[in-house]
Formats: C-alpha cells, sequence, structure tokens
C-alpha cells in the first residue's frame, strides 16, 4: 500500500521523536558506559588494595598467608616464585583461575570468563623474585550492569512514544496560527480583498509570513481597485463619442437632407470619431506599456534637439491659441533614454500645458540640470494651476482637476499617465511645482550619464 505525503504536522512530530529518541538513546549509553567505568574503577581499586596486603604480609610475615582468606576476605590469590608455586588460596584452585595466568592474564586488570560462565577480575603484581596475583569475581557488578541496561532499554520505548504524542501536540500548537492562516484566506475572495489575515506575533516567522500575505493583499486589493475604476472611466469616456455619435445621427436622421447641414453633422461626427481614436490609441499605449510588449532601447540623447523638435511639431497648436512657445537650451545636456518612449512623455506635458494654458498664454520649456547634476526638462505654462488636493492624483488614470472642462478642452485623462510612464521607464521621475493661479511647472529629471 502506498502512503501518500505526510503533512507537516505529522513529520514535525516524527522529527522531534526521531531526534528524541536518539538523544535518549545517547544518553542512556553514556550513563551506562560511565557506570560501567566507574564499578569497573572501584573493583580495580580493591583489587590493587588486596595486591599491596599480600605483597606487604608475604614480605613480612609469609606464614600469614593463610590467614588472609578468613581475616581479610581475600580468597583468590597466588603466590609464585618463578614457576614453583608458594601459596595459592582454595577459591583460586576452585575457580581454575591459574588458566587466567596460562591465556596472558598479568599486568594491568583484565576480565576473564571461567569455564562454569562466572566471571572474575584478575591483576597481578610482580616482586624483586616473586609474583602475585589476584582475582575478584565480577557477578555482583556484571548483574547491576545487567539490570541498569535494561531498564535503560526500556525506558526508551516509552520515551519515544511520549515524544510522539508530546510532538504531535505541540506541532498542533505550533501550526495552528498557519491554520488560522489558511481558514482566513480561504474566505477571501475578490468581493472581500479588504480582509486580512490574522497576525498573533509580527516577530515570529509566522507573523512575518502572515505580514508578507497581508501586504500581498494589499497590492491585490489596489490592483483590483484601480481596474474597476479604469473599466468604469474607459465605459464611461467610450460612451461619451459613441452618444454624442449617436445623437447627431438621430437629429440629423429628423430633418432635411440639406447638404449644408450634412457636412456639418459629418464634421461633428468626425471630431467625436477622433476623439474616440485618440481614446482607444492612449488606452492601447498603456496596455502595452503595462505588458511589457514595449521594452526601452536606452542611448545617449541631446534634450535640447529632442526638446526643439517636440517644440517645433507642437507649435501650430500653441498659435491657434496665441499662445507664446519658446525654448531655452543654452548649453549642451544629455542623458542615456530610449528617444522614442521620452518623446511620447514630453508631447503629452507640452500638450497638456497648451490645453490648459489659456489664449495668449505663456509656455517655456528649458533643458537644464539639477543641482545634483542630474539631466532635466521643464515645461511650464501659466494655466491655473493645480491646488496641493490634486498633485499627488493628476497622474492617475481619467483623472481632471476639472472634469467639466473635459469636453471644451478634448482631453481624455490619459496624457500625464502616459507622460509618467515613459519617464519612468527611462529611469526617471517627473516633478510638479504649482500654485494655484500661477501656472505650473512640470520638471522631468533623468538619471546623469557616466563620464
Amino acid at each position: 500500500m502506498k502512503i501518500g505525503p505526510l503533512s507537516v504536522r505529522t513529520r514535525l512530530t516524527l522529527w522531534h521523536a526521531g531526534v528524541l529518541t536518539l538523544i535518549v538513546c545517547g544518553f542512556s549509553a553514556a550513563i551506562l558506559s560511565l557506570v560501567k567505568a566507574r564499578l569497573f574503577g572501584e573493583l580495580d581499586l580493591q583489587l590493587g588494595r588486596e595486591l599491596a596486603i599480600i605483597d606487604r604480609i608475604y614480605r613480612e610475615e609469609p606464614g600469614e598467608l593463610a590467614d588472609l582468606a578468613p581475616d581479610w576476605s581475600i580468597s583468590l590469590f597466588q603466590v609464585a616464585e618463578g614457576d614453583r608455586i608458594r601459596h595459592q588460596t582454595e577459591g583460586w584452585e576452585r575457580a581454575g583461575l591459574a588458566a587466567a595466568l596460562q591465556e596472558g592474564g598479568a599486568g594491568l586488570p583484565v576480565s576473564w570468563t571461567a569455564p562454569d560462565g562466572r566471571r572474575y577480575r584478575l591483576q597481578t603484581a610482580a616482586g624483586p623474585s616473586y609474583s602475585i596475583a589476584a582475582a575478584l569475581e565480577e557477578t555482583s557488578l556484571r548483574r547491576t550492569l545487567s539490570t541498569l541496561a535494561i531498564i535503560l532499554a526500556t525506558a526508551i520505548p516509552f520515551t519515544a512514544a511520549l515524544a510522539i504524542v508530546a510532538g504531535y501536540f505541540l506541532a498542533g500548537r505550533v501550526l495552528a496560527p498557519v491554520g488560522a492562516m489558511a481558514d482566513k484566506a480561504r474566505e477571501i475572495t475578490v468581493e472581500s480583498l479588504g480582509e486580512r489575515l490574522p497576525v498573533d506575533n509580527p516577530q515570529d516567522e509566522f507573523g512575518r509570513l502572515a505580514s508578507v500575505f497581508n501586504d500581498t493583499l494589499s497590492r491585490l486589493h489596489d490592483s483590483f481597485e484601480r481596474l474597476r475604476r479604469f473599466t468604469a472611466d474607459a465605459s464611461h469616456e467610450l460612451r461619451t463619442p459613441l452618444t454624442a455619435l449617436r445623437s447627431v445621427g438621430e437629429v440629423a436622421l429628423q430633418g432635411p437632407l440639406d447638404p449644408t447641414v450634412c457636412r456639418d453633422v459629418i464634421g461633428s461626427m468626425l471630431e467625436e470619431v477622433d476623439r474616440l481614436a485618440q481614446l482607444v490609441d492612449s488606452l492601447l499605449t498603456l496596455t502595452r506599456a503595462e505588458s511589457g510588449k514595449i521594452r526601452p532601447t536606452h542611448q545617449v540623447l541631446d534634450l535640447g534637439g529632442l526638446a526643439s523638435d517636440v517644440v517645433d511639431q507642437l507649435r501650430v497648436l500653441a498659435e491657434e491659441k496665441q499662445q507664446r512657445l519658446s525654448i531655452h537650451a543654452d548649453r549642451p545636456v544629455s542623458a542615456r533614454c530610449d528617444p522614442a518612449l521620452l518623446r511620447l512623455g514630453l508631447m503629452n506635458l507640452l500638450h497638456n500645458a497648451i490645453k490648459y494654458s489659456p489664449s495668449n498664454g505663456v509656455i517655456r520649456v528649458a533643458v537644464t540640470t539639477t543641482p545634483a547634476g542630474q539631466p532635466a526638462i521643464e515645461v511650464q505654462d501659466t494655466g491655473p494651476g493645480i491646488a496641493a488636493a490634486h498633485r499627488q492624483l493628476i497622474f492617475e488614470r481619467f483623472y481632471r482637476v476639472d472634469a467639466g472642462r473635459s469636453g471644451d478642452s478634448g482631453g481624455v485623462g490619459l496624457g500625464l499617465a502616459i507622460a509618467r510612464w515613459a519617464v519612468e521607464a527611462n529611469a526617471g521621475r517627473i516633478e510638479l511645482e504649482s500654485e494655484e493661479g500661477n501656472g505650473s511647472l512640470f520638471r522631468v529629471v533623468l538619471p546623469a550619464t557616466a563620464n
């Protein structure tokens, strides 16, 4: 049977149980090793003391060696001079410990297993002309270690089971914020993008994750709102010329078909068609810009020459309103940008200045540099100016300071939006200085070229 992907909670539980089990196993092994070393150390100390007692008595009172077993409880030892055994206890002979010496049990303490399965700790010591060997039984020590090992081994599965239960509970508590975020995110729809995920602790990992999701929802909400406004404004702007076309046509059909009247009607209809075409072209430009289909091609460009070309191209519009349009480019100023996009942005700024400046007004275009050394193009007019409440909004699509005058001026509210996009596509920015009643100054600031 194939097991499907495990949940995060299950994986955390298994990791927690596995790591804790490994820790307990290592800790148990360390305890067993330490206890074993301590017990064998104490046994070796006792064995060393017995060897010292046997050595002292053999050198001072050899005849008293037989009294060591009943009086000192030293029942396992042997004293030999060369190949001749001077004394050995009955227990030594009964345990067959002579075979341990024949197997090389000499020097440091060693463990030896007798034929009957008993374990002994054996150590030898050498004198000037003799050797002493003593042994202690390890049975009780081994039994203690076995009991301890059984206890530790029995505790490991219980510890693992407890780790699984506790880990599953703790993982559930830790992942509870994720579940709450998932439940809340499941409830959020297009109609409720204003809602946000719960953030219990903004400083922890889940809190930062929720904050990131909330920021994303905020951007989505803003994008949907701008899309709604854009759709509503575009529908309104498209409806206006279409309604005008229909009205003019219906009025013309109700009267006699006089050639002069027909020419006037056709002229009015062509004006509306031109306005409709202008709106569609602007919308297509912005749509292509946002989709990334327009890719800037940067090159070093003389801003004075570009500004002069744009001024010459739009001078006829200024002359129709008897406006004075001038260009000031006293010294060469270069910038690395896309000529076509920058021309489009500058044309929209200048067209906006001509459109909203009064008859006999003055429009000044200047190519200069900022105090920071960045190249700039300034478009200054003597129009009505822009109130502070509108300065942050005039670059939005279809936004107008005075919506009532848009029909007379022929604007569709997209010129400044296109201008801002064109300048920002060249890594620049548009600055606005305006005072209500005293005209406006739009400044296009571009990045400085590397020397």
